[in-house]
């Protein structure tokens, strides 16, 4: 495989407390855009499940409710929670935010 032929990633990451963690992993279902979403306590790797692109809104909701139910379950015995996304740079537009960097900023100040 090719330098060309290789997919490019975009990689965010957004520290998340349990509580707001099913709404956001939620969100970023719906969303769209998202190829794989990792989610980490400190330096170990709590869950991680690949999406596929271009299935978002309620599709990709009812599809991945078991695991938005196994989401619930480590929200609750966990406080604060990275959640790291892998998006593909082709499906953004450059200098537009993506909604979960955005949302982040908002929440921060």
């Amino acid at each position: 495989m090719t330098q060309q032929e290789k997919p490019q990633v975009i990689i965010e990451r957004i520290k998340v407390e349990g509580k707001q963690l099913v709404d956001r992993v939620r969100d970023i279902i719906e969303e769209g855009n998202a190829r794989r979403v990792i989610l980490k306590k400190d330096d170990r790797t709590l869950m991680e499940f690949p999406l596929s692109v271009g299935v978002g809104g309620a599709a990709a909701a009812l599809f991945i409710s078991p695991v938005l139910a196994a989401i619930g379950a480590i929200a609750a015995l966990v406080s604060d929670i990275d959640v790291i996304i892998e998006r593909d740079a082709k499906l953004i537009v450059p200098g537009e935010e993506t909604p979960a960097a955005s949302e982040q900023e908002s929440t921060a100040g």
